[in-house]
């Protein structure tokens, strides 16, 4: 069994501010990635620029990811570092922004490998510049984990790219949530929460991996009252308050900790069709698909689905089912669209391969059909 996180993770009210020292001890010239707005609108960007300034680190500003960040879009960020020499990246926004700081520092040190080859398994290990992450939502966890998703629009491939790259530096504040539409909040946490119960319904599972899953399902439980109450079939959005934010963030972290050690799962696997073909967040994209992947999870490791649901405060499979639809509501597709994804999904090993006690095709045609409203 092992543990390793190497990232060095800070989880407190203006750890931008009271880490300075730790971000400016990362590199003389930065390039800050983030999204078109929300870094702004939340007071992170302003953080960080506030601390480089004052501690006469030089940036450039890569305001232009988008969510599901493309191969054009890092390759793009990537030639703005290497124009302003920039030596490390600061990731600062949800999983997107931080997953293309990963995929341009890799592109940063590597100005012979393109953009679109990013999902190609090199020859060797290859090297990146240091990556700083300021996570301002509260589900993908990619402040704590070696993962990147890129989407590759030639070839329509959203996929993780086959290099680890954990940042050397995550400062995780909850305020930033406050400014954070209330569905976005609801959409990322339950990311979180898929990528907590995916980790302990793995085949890489085992007894000290699991302490991250297992506690931040304790906490996400302690949240799911809050965001039910702000879900897609609420009237009422006003629960989540900055009384919970840190704990959702800690949370999230928690939650990419867990997957760092055994990957996502088939749920994971699945959304990634929905959101290329449908443009589907990816929060729900996976949440759509959770339940089922449990209830087919709950015949053969009954034991560990029981934890999961006591953890989380819940009586059984169609509770959790039924809480997962006041959250994220439900997806129609069209018969074609079901009948693609699930000829991909039979093929996809390196998801599949993961199921404890495994699974077959006609399982795996049970949860699209199970999860997804096919038109």
């Amino acid at each position: 069994m092992r543990f390793y996180v190497p990232t060095d993770i800070y989880v407190e009210k203006d750890c931008v501010k009271n880490h300075a020292k730790e971000m400016l001890a990362v590199g003389k010239r930065a390039l800050i990635v983030t999204g078109h707005s929300s870094a702004k609108a939340n007071g992170s960007l302003n953080d960080v620029t506030e601390v480089l300034n004052d501690g006469g680190v030089a940036y450039q500003i890569f305001d232009e990811v988008e969510e599901n960040p493309s191969t054009d879009t890092v390759g793009k960020g990537a030639q703005i570092a290497r124009e302003s020499n920039a030596d490390f990246i600061i990731g600062i926004g949800g999983g997107s922004a931080i997953d293309a700081a990963k995929a341009m520092a890799i592109l940063l040190v590597n100005p012979n490998v393109n953009a679109d080859e990013l999902h190609k398994t090199p020859s060797h290990p290859l090297d990146h510049a240091p990556v700083v992450a300021v996570p301002t939502t509260c589900g993908t966890g990619s402040e704590a984990t070696p993962v990147a998703i890129i989407t590759n629009h030639k070839i329509n491939l959203k996929k993780s790219i086959p290099h680890r790259i954990f940042p050397m530096l995550a400062l995780v504040d909850g305020k930033y949530l406050a400014s954070a539409k209330k569905q976005l909040i609801v959409n990322t946490a339950v990311d979180a929460l898929a990528h907590m119960v995916e980790s302990i319904l793995n085949v890489h599972s085992n007894i000290l991996n699991r302490m991250c899953p297992e506690y931040g399902l304790k906490l996400w439980g302690e949240c799911k009252e809050a965001l039910l109450a702000s879900g897609n079939a609420a009237k009422n959005a006003a629960p989540i308050d900055a009384s919970m934010y840190e704990k959702l963030m800690y949370t999230s972290t928690i939650a990419g900790m867990s997957i760092a050690m055994t990957s996502t799962a088939v749920p994971h696997g699945m959304s990634y069709d929905l959101t290329l073909s449908k443009g589907t967040p990816h929060g729900p994209a996976v949440g759509y698909f959770l339940a089922a992947y449990v209830e087919i999870c709950h015949k053969k490791v009954s034991n560990d689905v029981e934890k999961v649901l006591s953890l989380l405060g819940l009586q059984s499979v169609e509770e959790f089912a039924e809480m997962l639809h006041k959250l994220i509501g439900t997806c129609t597709v069209t018969r074609e669209l079901r009948d693609k994804f699930v000829a991909a999904m039979k093929t996809n090993h390196s998801k599949l391969d993961l199921v404890p006690g495994g699974i077959t095709p006609e399982e795996v045609e049970y949860i699209y059909d199970k999860s997804l409203v096919v038109e």
